[in-house]
């Protein structure tokens, strides 16, 4: 898979392309990936992705920070894996946004040379999104391109979207999330230095340093799967702001307990699967009825990581 940030330099022939955010690459991006991906392939022809950063609803002033399911790295990894040739991370911001339709699908027939759009049932490109799916196939008999619509992907009766996964994350239904993803949510981040007061506590975590635009699942303490170093190990996850011990307003943190894990990790990256809630985030009376409290959460994520 090849990764480019602009259109530019870019040269390919009857590309096959979809175009959107793909933030999470979730079941519904796939099924529209799939088809992109066995169509071109099938011709001998380039599978391609065009996305953009920041999401044009950031960039418009239509959905608040901290926002995202995943990176932009991230998200050219994930459709790398589903067969995608090449991702282009387009910026965007109000001068693209004041593109019109048909400007931008003479660019992508100069630079990618159309051949096939692969979109969504409620896709809208340019302007005022002026370039619906009726519009874009119009486009198409000038352009020499064709256009499919994929129908909309459902689970349990509702359309699997990126923000049905981002409200899931503000209930702490990770398993729900992982359900519409196909895969567990996950975060990764480089661990810093904390207080130190787990391992006075005889139950050390790594502090993780997460991007400040991540989407993070709801404050609470969760079963996980830590990866570090390549090895998988299983892990109690707390994202919150430790109640039992700070009496004023902090930040938010992320602190993963690595169960049967006594290495340095400090500056290396763990990524973190989450696989379910255990339960919210509250104060204690003390650090010995919190130890106990944690020493159950122990328990229950063993269990849970058994089955």
């Amino acid at each position: 898979m090849q990764h480019y940030w602009s259109l530019e330099s870019i040269q390919l022939k009857d590309a096959w392309i979809t175009i959107g955010s793909f933030d999470g690459v979730h079941l519904g991006h796939q099924a529209i990936i799939q088809k992109v991906v066995t169509g071109a392939h099938a011709l001998g022809a380039p599978a391609v992705v065009l996305t953009f950063d920041p999401h044009p609803a950031v960039v418009l002033g239509k959905r608040p920070e901290p926002y995202y399911l995943t990176t932009p790295e991230e998200r050219a990894d994930l459709l790398g894996g589903l067969g995608i040739d090449v991702v282009i991370t387009h910026a965007f911001n109000q001068d693209v946004a004041a593109i019109t339709a048909r400007s931008f699908i003479s660019r992508l027939k100069s630079h990618i040379g159309l051949r096939h759009l692969c979109v969504g049932h409620d896709f809208a490109l340019g302007r005022n999104r002026e370039g619906d799916v009726t519009f874009l196939s119009k486009l198409g008999e000038e352009f020499g391109y064709q256009v499919d619509v994929v129908p909309p992907f459902k689970i349990d009766g509702k359309v699997v979207s990126s923000s049905r996964i981002r409200a899931c994350l503000v209930e702490g239904d990770v398993e729900q999330a992982l359900h519409l993803l196909g895969r567990p949510y996950q975060i990764n981040g480089e661990v810093i230095s904390g207080d130190g007061r787990g391992k006075t506590i005889g139950i050390p975590t790594a502090n993780l340093s997460i991007w400040s635009k991540r989407a993070l699942p709801n404050a609470g303490v969760y079963v996980c799967n830590a990866h570090v170093n390549g090895i998988v190990w299983g892990a109690v996850t707390n994202i919150g702001v430790r109640p039992t011990f700070e009496d004023q307003s902090v930040s938010q943190r992320v602190e993963t307990h690595i169960l049967d894990f006594d290495e340095d990790i400090y500056g290396q990256g763990v990524l973190l699967d989450f696989l379910s809630y255990i339960r919210a985030e509250r104060r204690f009376d003390g650090v010995e009825a919190l130890v106990e409290q944690i020493q159950r959460d122990i328990s229950q994520a063993r269990k849970k990581l058994s089955s």
